[in-house]
């Protein structure tokens, strides 16, 4: 099941609760890639990542809004040039080893074909390149409504989705979680926010996160040219220096006293 573009425009755009979503999402990413620091990277979206990409616009050299076809595309961002575009989920127009940062959120767990975004995802970032996902957590209570976007598709476990990036060749580096208030439109909730995502990021264990957040890397072994020579060297060779030694300064004295005397 995909997501309608209308349905997350106005969930993260006009619904208070979106905002406070949006706001909560946004800031745990900036606090993994601060926009200060990726000033002269590719940075990209993929699902609906648009809103988590507006810190980079005035940093990174080129920044994309990735939307799949069954969602729909919207211009982004607003008043300024374009940043969107509509793409196929496992086909992207983006350059092969290009990005050096890629989002996902509401991608990977509408996708109809998982295993084959991620590879996706792997083809277009480059060596050393980090992804970063966004997903409902299976025992959240987001995840079993459906009057969020978090409640559409499949849900997962933080060991769940490590080892689907995993088997797509990706190195996990960090996980975490987000948005500790429940889906609820009321004033408390909203108002109180930030309180609960610093309580619970300290007892995690108590309270359940809607979002399960991991970061991972592109790691890529060094190529070796098949038939490349590799030379080991001979014992005899590096023995060669003293196979014909030369007499030391007192040897060479003693030598000298001698013929000196006869």
């Amino acid at each position: 099941m995909h997501h309608d573009i209308e349905d997350l425009r106005r969930f993260y755009y006009q619904r208070a609760l979106g905002r406070a979503v949006q706001r909560i999402l946004r800031d745990r990413l900036t606090e993994r890639w601060a926009p200060g620091l990726t000033t002269g990277m590719s940075v990209a979206g993929y699902g609906f990542a648009a809103p988590m990409l507006r810190p980079y616009l005035s940093k990174a050299r080129r920044v994309t809004a990735l939307m799949p076809g069954p969602q729909g595309v919207m211009a982004w961002p607003a008043g300024m040039a374009n940043h969107s575009v509509l793409c196929d989920e496992t086909a992207w127009p983006i350059d092969t080893g290009s990005l050096d940062r890629l989002v996902i959120l509401h991608g990977l767990e509408t996708s109809d074909h998982p295993d084959a975004l991620l590879a996706e995802a792997w083809r277009v970032l480059g060596p050393g390149g980090r992804i970063l996902i966004m997903v409902p957590n299976r025992a959240g209570l987001w995840a079993a409504s459906d009057s969020t976007p978090f409640g559409f598709g499949r849900s997962y476990t933080a060991g769940q989705l490590e080892a689907q990036t995993r088997r797509a060749g990706f190195v996990s580096g960090w996980t975490g979680a987000a948005v500790y208030i429940p889906p609820s439109d009321r004033r408390f909730w909203l108002r109180t926010a930030n309180m609960w995502e610093r309580t619970g990021t300290r007892i995690s264990r108590v309270l359940i996160a809607g979002v399960v957040l991991t970061e991972l890397t592109k790691q890529v072994q060094g190529a070796v040219t098949a038939g490349s020579p590799v030379h080991v060297p001979n014992p005899i060779e590096v023995l060669g220096g003293i196979a014909r030694p030369r007499p030391g300064r007192q040897e060479a004295l003693r030598r000298m006293k001698k013929e000196s005397a006869d």
